[in-house]
């Protein structure tokens, strides 16, 4: 292990590197695991960019909530790729050590990305109010000027607030043990191992989590609330089920996204619940980004009919190409 002397005079030293414990505790299962997150990190990005490559070039797809659609997309590949880079490099070589300016950064990079995602949900469920609740003022109420101050506000809402807690946290002293019994670097596994007076942070933390994650929630969590009750007042089968389809596959996405990070930030951290609690972890930072494309693509008429052109326009193209050879 790593030391550095903290001051003169003291007898405290602090450490330069972490140790992420993550599986390592199966040994023999480090290939298989190694393979299995490959395969979901590959077709994670294949199917987030895919969804972005579908809203930019396809016209019928430019309203705002495949602008949305496209923003959180392109949020997943960048959330996955603050994790699953590291843990495959782990997973292949058995180095499980990081630095604790790259643990921090890592924090830093996942914390603003988990907020920026709370944000856009709650941005996306006020779409799909206004669309269902308010229709004949959905078009003058969601222009494109409100899309991309939505879509900024999150952005920027999610990354401001994730420095202010990443600066308080870059002064903490980490004297040991340096074992981080996760795969990555998450919030409350780092204060742990501080020796310093962790008060402040821990305050900051609490605040910050009602902003950036009980605010959106309980915005989401009304919306869908008012979506419901004027679903339920529509006197026509077919008109409740088609009202309930434009909303379905974001509701499954807001459903899988804020049932994982609940029972992940409430389950107890003791004994067996905490393998059970790195599983759910797997869940919503892993499994979640994957998950997104393929509820989006399998449940959204939109989307399948976009991705059918493009699958003809390429095999047509194919097919042009064969004849000039020919």
């Amino acid at each position: 292990m790593q030391l550095m002397e903290k001051g003169e005079g003291e007898n405290q030293t602090s450490i330069t590197e972490f140790i992420l414990l993550g599986f390592g505790d199966l040994p023999e299962l480090q290939t298989l695991l190694f393979l299995l997150f490959l395969v979901i990190y590959i077709t994670t990005m294949a199917g987030n960019i895919l969804i972005i490559a579908l809203v930019v070039t396809h016209q019928h797809l430019h309203n705002p909530m495949y602008f949305f659609l496209g923003n959180l997309s392109c949020l997943e590949t960048c959330y996955t790729s603050t994790i699953l880079p590291r843990m495959l490099a782990s997973l292949l070589t058995g180095d499980r050590t990081i630095s604790v300016d790259g643990c921090i950064t890592q924090f830093h990079f996942f914390g603003s990305l988990v907020t920026t995602e709370c944000y856009l949900l709650a941005a996306m469920s006020y779409d799909r109010y206004l669309a269902i609740c308010k229709p004949l003022h959905y078009g003058t109420c969601m222009n494109g000027r409100l899309c991309i101050q939505l879509a900024a506000g999150s952005w920027i809402s999610g990354f401001l607030i994730c420095t202010v807690v990443t600066c308080v946290m870059s002064q903490l002293i980490f004297c040991g043990p340096n074992e981080i019994d996760h795969f990555f670097c998450d919030f409350t596994p780092l204060i742990q191992l501080s020796c310093s007076d962790t008060s402040q942070i821990t305050l900051i933390i609490y605040i910050f989590t009602f902003l950036d994650a009980v605010s959106p929630f309980l915005l989401t969590l009304t919306s869908y609330i008012c979506i419901i009750a004027t679903i339920l007042r529509i006197p026509s089968t077919s008109g409740r089920q088609k009202a309930f389809s434009t909303c379905s596959s974001h509701l499954n996405v807001v459903a899988l996204f804020y049932g994982t990070i609940m029972i992940v930030y409430m389950l107890p951290k003791s004994g067996t619940l905490r393998a059970l609690n790195k599983v759910f972890s797997v869940c919503y930072t892993v499994l979640t980004p994957l998950a997104n494309p393929l509820i989006y693509t399998l449940r959204n008429r939109e989307v399948k009919e976009a991705l059918r052109y493009a699958v003809r326009r390429i095999s047509q193209s194919g097919s042009y190409c064969e004849r000039r050879r020919v």
